[in-house]
């Protein structure tokens, strides 16, 4: 399977007549761009505005962050979304590279966060670095938060595919191609018979009440773990639609970056053979847990693995999840590697995570969640600053008078990504 990103790089924002890009420049035509969402008459409200990296800017409560993307050939993104019911991850995409779509709105109660363009707050978070296109909406009265909810989420996706799709069809040209190139495992297997046989578990927040993943476009949820090519994972299969708490939420944005898939795939066919990536569930009884775990190593002995990286997602309940796997794993003679964030309290002192088990010996920091961090106020708030007094990791005094706050690091969208796309980590003293 060969997949070819052809990416723009996009270096400003600005509105404009239409909607294309020129000079790393994204133009958009906001009467047009506002009025494609709009369409959606559960929203009473729908407005566009841009951020830019350096901006004195704090954007909140945030949803999601969508990558514009299309497929060249015309079918769209997202397959069951905004593409047709197919196989992801062949062909040719184009990446509006350093651009994103930013989802804001009173969504649900303590599950968004905030990003801060600018100052102390913004090293946390990637979308600091983003050319964000900032789509806030309010929904109709009275809309049940389940349906406002997929509405926002369809919302991003919708507004990603659109940009993405007008600058294909104006004038452009790629910055860089980046090629992912693998066959089937048994293809790749007997081409490396030596190599040791890698598996990515890739867990999701599928706990239903808003935290929900998907892939395409189905809840995974109620159904069991399988098996992807890589590839897929990097060209729009997955899909965010989970309200888990900030720092650790794996946005749409971060499915599309995956760095486990991507470090993997780098060292494909020269240290490893990456056999590919099972995603999975977090449930919330523990015969859900038990059942996700036991299929999971099942794919992974099927497949003949050697190792396993297992990334979590959110925190609390789903270390029962992250436990269960390192055991079943370790027990089956597969070495594992585990990656999560640690809710040790404001000191560090409390235990890192809610389970344990003495399989869990190879463990990968991304952070401690309740680390305390005061930000400075904005020139520009889009959102509503006065959320963070929901938010996980805020609270009512957390907004000062002056517009400064003191919070936790999960009240910052990604800051401790547990697939490791974030700054933090942690090492022996």
């Amino acid at each position: 399977m060969r997949l070819e990103l052809h990416k723009v790089h996009i270096t400003g924002l600005a509105f404009a007549e239409k909607t294309y890009t020129s000079g790393g420049t994204l133009f958009i035509c906001k009467d047009e761009a506002e009025a494609l969402i709009a369409e959606d008459r559960r929203f009473a409200k729908v407005e566009l505005d841009l951020a830019s990296p350096g901006d004195s800017t704090r954007i909140i409560p945030v949803k999601d962050v969508v990558e514009p993307r299309v497929k060249l050939d015309g079918k769209g993104y997202f397959p069951g979304f905004f593409a047709p019911m197919e196989k992801a991850g062949s062909g040719r995409t184009l990446v509006l590279d350093g651009a994103a779509v930013v989802t804001c709105g009173p969504i649900v109660a303590f599950q968004e966060g905030f990003i801060d363009m600018s100052g102390p707050g913004a090293p946390y978070t990637p979308f600091s670095n983003t050319y964000n296109v900032v789509l806030c909406v309010e929904p109709e009265e009275g809309l049940e938060k389940h349906l406002y909810e997929t509405a926002l989420r369809e919302a991003g996706l919708k507004l990603g595919v659109y940009l993405a799709r007008c600058c294909s069809e104006n004038e452009w040209k790629a910055d860089e191609v980046q090629v992912f190139e693998k066959g089937n495992t048994f293809e790749e297997t007997a081409k490396y018979p030596d190599l040791p046989r890698i598996v990515y578990v890739c867990m999701n927040i599928t706990q239903g009440l808003l935290h929900d993943t998907y892939l395409y476009a189905s809840d995974l949820r109620p159904a069991l773990p399988t098996f992807l090519h890589p590839n897929e994972v990097l060209d729009g299969a997955m899909v965010s639609g989970n309200c888990v708490s900030a720092c650790d939420k794996n946005t749409t944005w971060h499915h599309l970056h995956n760095p486990i898939v991507q470090a993997l795939y780098a060292r494909h066919g020269k240290e490893i053979n990456f056999l590919g990536v099972i995603p999975t569930q977090e449930s919330t009884i523990l015969d859900g847990k038990l059942r996700a775990a036991g299929m999971n190593l099942s794919i992974a002995q099927q497949l003949g693995a050697d190792g396993a990286i297992i990334s979590e997602e959110g925190y609390g309940n789903p270390d029962t999840d992250l436990c269960l796997n390192a055991k079943f794993f370790e027990r089956a003679g597969i070495k594992t590697v585990l990656v999560s964030d640690e809710s040790a309290g404001t000191d560090g002192a409390s235990q890192s995570l809610a389970d344990a088990t003495p399989e869990l010996d190879a463990f990968i920091s991304t952070g401690n969640v309740n680390e305390m961090i005061e930000v400075p106020a904005m020139k520009k708030d889009i959102g509503y600053k006065e959320a963070i007094s929901l938010l996980s990791g805020g609270a009512e005094e957390s907004l000062r008078p002056d517009g400064s706050m003191y919070v936790e690091l999960q009240s910052i969208i990604a800051s401790t990504a547990e697939i490791g796309f974030n700054k933090l980590g942690c090492e022996w003293v």
